[in-house]
This record gives C-alpha cells, structure tokens and sequence, in this order.
C-alpha cells in the first residue's frame, strides 16, 4: 500500500523596504501649439516655431541629455456644433533629458522664450535605479525573514528553508509642476526619489 507524500508546514510572511535618493536625471515635455485659417498655414507656423523652440532647447541642454519629438498632431477646428471648419491646429510637443538637473529651470525659460506654449513636467528619476533596487530588495527580504521567525516563534517551532520567495518594487519619481519666462528664473526644487520593494516569502516550519 502506498503512503502520500506529505506536505511539509509552512508559513507566509511578507517585508518591505524603500530607499529615498536623490535623483541624477529629469524629464520635460515642451511643445508648441498654432492656429491658423488653413492646415498649411497652421502646420508652416508651428515647423518655424517648433524649430526655434528645439534649437534653443539644444543650445541649453548640450550634450547634457536628449530631445525627442513624441508627438504631432494637424486637426481641424469646427464651430460649436460643429457643421463648419473655422480653422486648424498644429501641435508638436518633444521630450527633454536631462542628466544635469541645474539646467531644468533654464530649459523651460528657453523654451517659453523660445514660443513654447505647452509645457509639462518636470519628472525627476533615475538614470539607473537597479542599485537602489537591490538594496530594497534585499532589506525587504531580511524583513520578510525575521517576520516568518516572529510567527514561527508564536507557534513554538522555528523557521526552516525557505520553499518560495516572489518579490514586488516600484519606483516613485517626484514630479513637480513649472512655469516661467521673461527676466524672472523659473525655480526649481528636485526634492528626492523613493525605490520601494516587497519580498514574500514561504519558509517551512521546524518544530
């Protein structure tokens, strides 16, 4: 006659650990938006616009990080109940890199100087979070461990190997909102960026 296999007791238990660090790189959506009678006309506007706007970006920006065009649009403008076309609008927006986080404020300066009219952002993060992550990780999982342990414990028996582990992490970037032009700076804070991460972990039971 043959015996089932038994299945060893186990226990759950989960940790978690952020990690708060400065950030070493942010983003910016800037973009130009033109209205005119004609598509040609709207779209003729904002290439010269949009030009000006990039060529000055690049100007402050340098080798220092990147602009990359992530949207355009040419749609047509109706009236309000929309039977006739009264005009169009142009709209091309890019997206700034930075790795030098003193240059945000003077990009969007350049940019509003520049004719942008749409600007969004800024976004602060990491270039390279897998060290912060890591450290998280591994925190998580030293929490994870000594929770199984304090449960164990309650049960009068001890924790064995460990028969599972998954692991969650997220990073949080601080996004801060911005406006400016003219003789005045635009300030900016970039405050800190959190890497969090879980681990939970099934560990036997060793009485």
């Amino acid at each position: 006659m043959a015996c089932a296999a038994q299945t060893p007791a186990s226990i759950q238990a989960t940790g978690s650990a952020t990690i708060t660090v400065k950030p070493d790189q942010a983003t910016l959506t800037v973009g130009v938006v033109t209205q005119a009678t004609t598509a040609q006309q709207a779209a003729d506007m904002n290439a010269s616009q949009a030009d000006a706007m990039i060529k000055a970006l690049q100007g402050v920006l340098g080798s220092a990080g990147t602009i990359q065009t992530i949207s355009y649009s040419l749609s047509a403008r109706y009236t309000n109940n929309g039977a006739t076309i009264v005009g169009y609008t142009a709209s091309n927006t890019v997206l700034v890199t930075a790795t030098n986080l003193s240059l945000i404020g003077p990009l969007i300066d350049a940019g509003n100087q520049a004719g942008a009219n749409s600007i969004g952002g800024p976004s602060f993060g990491l270039q390279n979070d897998e060290p912060q992550r890591s450290q998280a990780l591994a925190a998580a999982a030293k929490q994870a461990l000594a929770h199984a342990a304090a449960i164990a414990s309650g049960f009068g028996a001890k924790t064995g190997a460990v028969l599972a582990a998954q692991e969650g992490s997220s990073m949080t970037p601080i996004f801060n909102g911005a406006s400016g032009a003219g003789s005045v700076a635009t300030p900016i804070q970039t405050g800190t960026v959190t890497v969090s991460a879980t681990v939970t972990v099934t560990v036997a039971l060793v009485q």
